[in-house]
């Protein structure tokens, strides 16, 4: 068969996210840009022709198999933040409209789009005959039920704030969804337009906590089993409305040993490693021709999220101090092959509002102790530093199993003693870390990758760093922020957002909510065997998510 290549594909079906906005800022209406715009699902990079394309379905590829570093604790909406489980939940569920490996969106659920020039209403035509896993028909009522269910403040949802803005969910058909906007929500078709639509009949009758897991979506992929420390392992959905994939199955492995995942890949027992390996392993496989190692920035900071309301914790020179303490040149040349850059910024270098001129934290143990001096924190008998007879001491509590990042802990420690602070070193599955950082109430700090932003094509940090954030892992509290997070929300144009987010970024490393470390270089190996690999990507995770499982396996 003809291979269709991905580019070709892109350029074909999808209209890039930022000229779609400046069209909106200009009043056009976006109905007829979008009626033409397809998931990439229309035309499989292997080049078959879906059944919805009128061509023969494919009749099964084997099976993927990727290989993760932590546990999948969920399959649900609110699952979505940690990586490894938001690639399955995307291969699971449909959304309205996505974003591909380019970063630019195509529709999914819904066929047009179209945005009022004021952008207070967004309203979706929806496909007809789409089917959920059960075999029930996708209706407005499941798009308006899942948004209704996730931004009620009484559901204690996690991704509540990407409804920021959202009023009411009107459905003047069983095809038509109509959302209308309290306030504008610039990052509305990036936050909550993308996220995943439930089967309203079946979340009510289970509730959120049980559908996590066993959900039933409209996806290519259904699931088949889910163990959460071991695998989770998906099935072909032969309705799906694209056309049933060409991949039978996926199976995504827990497997925590770095060293563990590098040998499936080399004896063939797996087709990717969906996190990272280490960077030399990396590098590795890069030269080996039975490997394409994909190569991308990465938008995610690799960081300690550290809880605020700790009393050593609670003033930013304290805060400040441990950034000064922390030789994160080191940290990249002896611990990462040299393979990321400092930090300076909540978003990263690639993001088109990124503020070079920040302050910035050179390792100056030095000026780290006269911080500490400065903030009443002095030495004790054993060198760690008191004040009103508490000791400077907190526990960061890793990922089991990541010995990466782990690493990373062990040096920061004994960087922090050399100035008179306590770190202790304790590991824990990824679920309990992210529900109790949530909390506040049992964690004082982690080591691990966030976004705080909406990701490369939107600054949005409100989530992260607004005192309501559902992911507000510092327990981050500051009225400017506060305010400047919901102004960025209602301008769309990016000349006009960019003093917003400048400014956010100097509260950001002003104040030092998270110990932020560096932006990796992602590096992500897929075996060349796997059929369907682009030339080149600016944004990886799709492939799992998306496109890959309309390819074909290994067989």
């Amino acid at each position: 068969m003809q291979q269709t290549t991905n580019s070709t594909l892109f350029a074909r079906h999808l209209i890039s996210r930022r000229h779609f906005l400046q069209l909106v800022a200009a009043g056009v209406s976006t109905t007829a840009l979008l009626a033409a715009c397809a998931p990439p699902g229309v035309a499989p990079a292997t080049g078959s022709e879906s059944a919805a394309a009128g061509g023969e379905t494919a009749a099964g590829g084997g099976t993927l198999v990727w290989l993760s570093h932590q546990e999948i604790a969920g399959l649900g909406p609110n699952d979505l933040g940690a990586t490894m489980q938001a690639i399955m939940i995307s291969a699971i569920h449909s959304s309205l409209v996505g974003y591909d490996v380019t970063y630019t969106m195509y529709n999914d659920l819904a066929e047009t789009v179209d945005v009022a020039a004021d952008g207070k209403q967004y309203t979706f035509a929806l496909r007809k005959g789409v089917k959920f896993h059960d075999g029930s028909e996708l209706t407005a009522a499941d798009v308006k039920y899942t948004i209704d269910y996730y931004k009620d403040p009484a559901n204690a949802s996690v991704i509540q704030s990407s409804y920021t803005g959202v009023d009411t969910v009107e459905t003047p058909d069983d095809y038509t969804v109509v959302v209308k906007m309290a306030t504008v929500n610039a990052a509305s078709l990036v936050t909550w337009a993308s996220n995943p639509i439930v089967n309203a009949k079946y979340h009510k009758e289970v509730s959120d906590a049980t559908y996590s897991t066993a959900p039933v979506g409209t996806g290519p992929f259904k699931v088949k089993e889910w163990k959460a420390s071991e695998y989770t392992e998906l099935e072909a959905f032969d309705d799906y409305f694209n056309g049933r994939p060409a991949v039978d199955f996926i199976r995504l492995e827990v497997v925590p040993e770095d060293a563990v995942r590098k040998a499936a890949l080399d004896t063939g027992d797996a087709d990717s490693s969906a996190w990272p390996l280490l960077v030399q392993d990396s590098l590795t496989l890069q030269a080996d021709p039975n490997f394409k190692v994909f190569s991308t920035p990465g938008d995610s900071i690799k960081h300690f999220p550290i809880n605020n309301e700790l009393a050593c914790l609670s003033d930013k020179r304290c805060r400040q101090a441990l950034m000064y303490a922390l030789d994160r040149q080191r940290i990249i040349d002896d611990l990462w092959n040299g393979a990321a850059e400092v930090a300076h910024s909540s978003l990263p270098p690639n993001s088109q509002y990124y503020k070079a001129d920040l302050k910035q934290y050179e390792f100056d143990p030095e000026k780290a102790k006269a911080l500490l001096d400065e903030a009443g924190w002095t030495a004790g008998a054993d060198g760690i530093r008191e004040k009103d007879g508490e000791k400077f001491s907190f526990t960061c509590t890793a990922k089991a199993g990541d010995q990466a990042r782990k690493a990373i802990a062990e040096l920061a420690q004994q960087l922090f003693k050399d100035v008179g602070v306590d770190m202790q070193i304790a590991e824990a599955p990824v679920a309990e870390i992210l529900e109790a950082m949530r909390t506040g109430d049992t964690m004082d700090a982690s080591i691990f990758n966030w976004t705080y932003n909406s990701g490369v094509l939107e600054p949005d940090a409100t989530d992260t760093l607004s005192s309501g954030g559902g992911n507000n892992f510092a327990h981050f509290k500051n009225a400017e922020m506060d305010e400047l997070c919901s102004q960025g929300l209602q301008v769309v144009d990016p000349a006009e957002r960019k003093p917003i987010y400048d400014r956010i970024q100097e509260i950001f490393v002003e104040e030092v909510p998270v110990l932020y470390l560096q932006f990796d270089t992602w590096m992500l190996p897929f075996a060349t065997k796997v059929e369907g690999l682009p030339d080149t990507t600016a944004n990886t995770y799709p492939l799992y998510s998306y496109l890959l499982p309309l390819t074909k396996g290994n067989g």
